[in-house]
């Protein structure tokens, strides 16, 4: 699937981009170093009650992925159907996530905290024919959440899961457990390729949702936009090839993939994938795993490097701190290239939801690196870098992007055309961020100063605040629902109800977000002063 293929000009721009695909790299890197280990679960994956960890050589991770791919061919997915992954960040989600790209279907990854109102609607609005699910997101099994969405979405013949990840599937799944042993027929290195009449690095190979105050906006994007994307992380960080990245963010989102899985594929070495966070599980792995590189979020950093986590790993050089909420940055500590904590470099990816991110690394003097309008290159201030986007400040105030790794087209095709929101790509091919933004007068840097009206941002996850107070006046119209400050998660919401068990009870049999649900916990204190 090309997005935009009924226009002459995409189709030539198609044929012209880049021809590899994510899966390509794969396969690269294991013919150059089929026995190196490519995926670690970190050690303490057993004792949060997620299974086994699991660590692969390149040899070993191919052959599910063939394996993976085959199974899901054989549950009746034929090319470019979507696929939706729901489970933690773990070496079988990026297993599955290959698997699909690998039997010429669509990966559409999923937030850990959504729940079975937002799946089931995710389903629905992208038309997905399976799903595959497994572990869990605090009390809430994603398996059952898979198989209860799955029954509310007509368009889903296929539905699967993993046990391996602390959880017993529900009966109903097709489990794929049998592929991580290699106790599977036939071969899954067998997994024929899907002829593409044009260059297939351009057809879609990965969906994320962005929210907006009018619902889920499914943004859709090629490998080379994918690749794009990583190229920009990579090239920013100076991550040198076959080498160890450890990624604390959740792939569900274009920054999970772009900070960690794509510049992985790209340069090779060793992908850690750590369930968060445990800080000192977290140090102990990159330095077991003699890390290079490690992807945490924004807001986290100073408080690890102040913890003394990232001086474990001696040779730690890169810390990139993934700003899902880039208004907060500009008032984020100091971090020096001579800080005694650490002798990694901090590199700061300003996220703008899931059209595109900004990666700049910071100078001797320890702040944020201003970026201006116009093209953004990486590495930055380097002859001969590469284009990777531009910006520019729109007429309303607010933050707009173009460029390799934004896409140009809604999804699914003729999204634009329907009622549900969808993705607006203006005519010169900037898409607005509605991140607000200033322009600095000394640096003339563009500043970001507001997230997008309407939305709450709590650590990496953005709700519309107006629908969660719509579902919750359906249930008890007396019951509120507030957005406050809050000093590491940047927001935090906080419920009120004449009966909390009651309204917790009714949002999580909406499929209300676990946020929203969260908001109505019992709080003791409150009680016993009433």
């Amino acid at each position: 699937m090309i997005l935009g293929d009924t226009f002459p000009d995409e189709i030539a721009f198609a044929q012209n981009a880049g021809r590899t695909t994510l899966d390509d790299m794969f396969a690269r890197v294991r013919a150059r170093t089929p026995d190196a280990v490519a995926l670690a679960d970190s050690p303490h994956r057993e004792t949060l009650g997620a299974g086994e960890p699991l660590t692969l050589s390149y040899a070993e991770a191919d052959r599910i992925v063939g394996a993976i791919a085959v199974r899901l061919r054989s549950l009746g997915l034929t090319a470019d159907a979507v696929v939706a992954l729901h489970m933690p960040t773990s070496v079988e989600a990026v297993l599955t996530f290959l698997g699909v790209l690998r039997a010429g279907l669509i990966a559409m990854p999923l937030p850990l905290l959504w729940r079975r109102g937002d799946v089931a609607a995710a389903l629905a609005r992208v038309g997905a024919k399976g799903i595959v699910a497994g572990g869990s997101a605090g009390d809430a099994d994603l398996a059952q959440i898979a198989l209860e969405a799955a029954a509310d979405t007509f368009s889903v013949r296929a539905v699967c899961g993993f046990g391996t990840l602390g959880v017993a599937l529900p009966d109903g799944l097709v489990p794929l457990d049998p592929l991580l042993a290699g106790t599977h027929e036939p071969d899954g290195a067998l997994c024929p390729a899907v002829e593409r009449p044009v260059n297939p690095a351009a057809h879609v190979a990965a969906v994320t949702f962005e929210t907006s105050e009018i619902g889920p906006i499914a943004v859709g994007r090629s490998h080379v936009e994918l690749l794009a994307a990583g190229l920009t992380v990579a090239l920013e960080a100076r991550l040198e090839p076959d080498q160890t990245l450890v990624t604390t963010m959740h792939p569900g989102s274009l920054a999970g993939l772009a900070c960690a899985i794509v510049p992985w594929l790209m340069r090779g070495g060793t992908l850690g994938l750590h369930m968060p966070f445990d800080a000192d599980a977290l140090g102990d792995q990159i330095a077991a795993l003699d890390a290079r590189a490690v992807a945490v979020p924004g807001p986290l950093a100073e408080r690890f490097r102040d913890a003394g986590i990232f001086a474990r790993a001696d040779n730690l050089a890169a810390v990139l701190a993934v700003w899902r909420a880039p208004e907060r940055l500009a008032g984020s500590a100091d971090w020096s290239a001579d800080d005694p904590r650490t002798r990694a470099r901090l590199v700061d990816l300003s996220v703008f939801g899931e059209t595109g991110l900004l990666a700049a690394r910071r100078g001797a003097d320890g702040r944020p690196a201003p970026i201006g309008a116009g093209p953004v290159t990486a590495p930055r201030a380097t002859r001969g870098a590469a284009l990777v986007a531009e910006i520019t400040r729109t007429d309303h105030g607010t933050l707009a992007m173009r460029g390799a790794m934004v896409p140009r087209f809604p999804f699914p095709p003729g999204a634009e055309r329907g009622s549900a929101p969808c993705l607006a790509v203006e005519q010169d091919q900037y898409v607005d961020t509605r991140h607000f933004c200033r322009v600095d007068k000394e640096t003339r840097a563009m500043v970001v100063t507001a997230p997008p009206a309407g939305l709450v941002g709590i650590g990496g996850t953005r709700l519309a605040l107006a629908a969660a107070e719509r579902t919750l006046e359906s249930i008890d119209r007396t019951a509120f629902l507030l957005a406050l400050p809050d000093v590491l998660m940047g927001q935090r919401l906080f419920g009120h109800a004449a009966d909390g068990a009651a309204v917790r009870a009714a949002l999580a049999e909406r499929g209300a977000g676990a946020l929203v649900v969260g908001a109505f916990r019992d709080r003791p204190a409150a009680r016993s002063a009433a």
